[in-house]
């Protein structure tokens, strides 16, 4: 009869085989390859990039510019800027950059709610209303995100899950009729969207897992209404990307596989990738918000960096001040107002649905430890991108130190690991061309600049 030492030796056994079998179907990290040219031109921390024929569009969104690079990355033109330089205005928001046709680039403008059409050399051809006015935010927002058109020519993008308000007044006697608030529901899901912009027909393609964002209510003496936000800073999360081939491609962080959506509409399941998963212990979730909490108060104690046309001052994030119409001078409200303070832009990329002022990341707190998972999530949201020679490339979390910068899995059409790719310390992709070519930022404080690398 097995005893239950022996059984549970038996189980450490088989955890220790298993985890041994999928280290050996890992392929061995390797460098990126040797970089080709570099900017002169510094760039604010987020930057995107369209490979073109004849030279780089780059959306230097902190900065509000959109310039044209040549092939040689040293000389630009500017399309749109946020000064009267060029007659093309830059939005007062964030632009995002999708791939059109052929070597034309749409440049989405939330603000006015239309994309600018741009031909190769940089001119804008005309202009577009975006598809539904409700989805222009995570349009012109690439950092909610990577819209692309698929093999059936369609816009494929993430759509916006919106929170829930409720109001109730409480009976006359119990608070004098003032308003009750119930805590805003945000779901833990998002659509993936497909639409058609000549038919404006719009169909739900897949649902992808996000972070669930718990908040906290709190009325003072006066009548004064604070919700503040409750952050899991290791959400377990789905990303996607569109493929080379017009596939779609979901990436599961539960169990880490690819789900596709294929261009005739047949939808195919890979098998798990192999990955070094991290078991995280009590003590591990414990140490490991502690080390977060003390970034947040050191990134709360330094200079609100100011942004260009936000009020002086005010440190708002781009696109506006405090979630929800905090004010950002500081000022305490007025008796029966609500106040909504939404943070989230943690290390685990779980950023709440529309983002959050420096107000809303003052007031973040975080989730017990109990409630972080028990195995260190494969990546976090905005991790995958997608090549133009058929592979995702997924930016992953680091299960053990190594020198360097991250480490990309490397995800063939099938759903297969084929390479594992780190970039130097300090850069994150971009962007890709075409046979080989990967763009790479290169970050120095507040500033960048743009790298052109080869894969291999």
């Amino acid at each position: 009869m097995m005893t239950m030492s022996n059984s549970l030796k038996l189980g450490a056994l088989a955890a220790v085989v298993v985890s041994s079998i999928a280290e050996a179907q890992i392929p061995a990290t390797r460098q990126i390859g040797s970089v080709t040219a570099t900017t002169s031109e510094a760039f604010g921390v987020n930057v995107f990039v369209r490979h073109l024929k004849d030279g780089v569009l780059v959306n230097d969104i902190a900065n509000r510019r959109l310039l044209l690079f040549d092939t040689t990355l040293s000389k630009f033109t500017v399309v749109a800027d946020s000064t009267p330089a060029t007659a093309n205005a830059y939005s007062g928001r964030n632009g995002g950059l999708i791939a059109y046709k052929a070597d034309s680039t749409l440049f989405v403008d939330a603000a006015s709610m239309s994309m600018l059409v741009i031909d190769p050399a940089g001119k804008v051809q005309r202009v577009m209303s975006v598809p539904r006015s409700q989805d222009a935010m995570v349009l012109g927002n690439s950092m909610l995100g990577a819209p692309a058109f698929d093999g059936a020519g369609k816009l494929v993008y993430r759509g916006m899950p919106r929170p829930m308000f409720r109001q109730e007044r409480v009976a006359a006697g119990a608070g004098g009729g003032a308003p009750a608030f119930s805590p805003p529901d945000i779901p833990d899901t998002s659509a993936v969207l497909r639409i058609d912009l000549a038919t404006r027909q719009v169909d739900t393609v897949a649902w992808l897992k996000g972070p669930k964002i718990k908040f906290d209510i709190q009325r003072d003496d006066n009548g004064r209404v604070n919700i503040s936000s409750q952050v899991n800073p290791l959400p377990v999360v789905d990303d996607f990307g569109v493929m080379s081939d017009g596939s779609i491609a979901v990436v599961r962080g539960r169990d880490y596989h690819v789900d596709f959506i294929r261009p005739d509409g047949k939808r195919e399941s890979a098998a798990k990738i192999p990955f070094e998963w991290r078991r995280l212990t009590d003590e591990d979730k414990v140490a490991f918000l502690d080390s977060v909490k003390a970034a947040r108060q050191r990134m709360a104690n330094a200079p609100m960096p100011q942004i260009a046309g936000a009020p002086a001052g005010a440190g708002a994030a781009a696109g506006g001040g405090a979630a929800g119409g905090g004010r950002p001078g500081g000022d305490a409200g007025r008796p029966g107002e609500v106040r909504i303070m939404i943070g989230g832009d943690g290390p685990g990329g779980g950023a709440p649905p529309g983002g959050g002022g420096m107000m809303g990341n003052r007031e973040l707190s975080f989730v017990p430890a109990a409630e972080l998972p028990d195995y260190q999530p494969v990546f976090f949201a905005g991790a995958v991108r997608a090549d133009n020679d058929g592979h995702l490339w997924i930016r992953t979390t680091p299960t053990k130190a190594l020198p360097g910068g991250p480490v990309y899995d490397v995800v063939n059409s099938k759903g297969e690991l084929v390479d594992r790719v780190q970039v130097p310390k300090d850069r994150t992709i971009a962007g890709f061309g075409t046979d080989g070519i990967v763009y790479l930022i290169a970050r120095d404080g507040t500033t960048t600049k743009l790298e052109r690398a080869r894969m291999k």
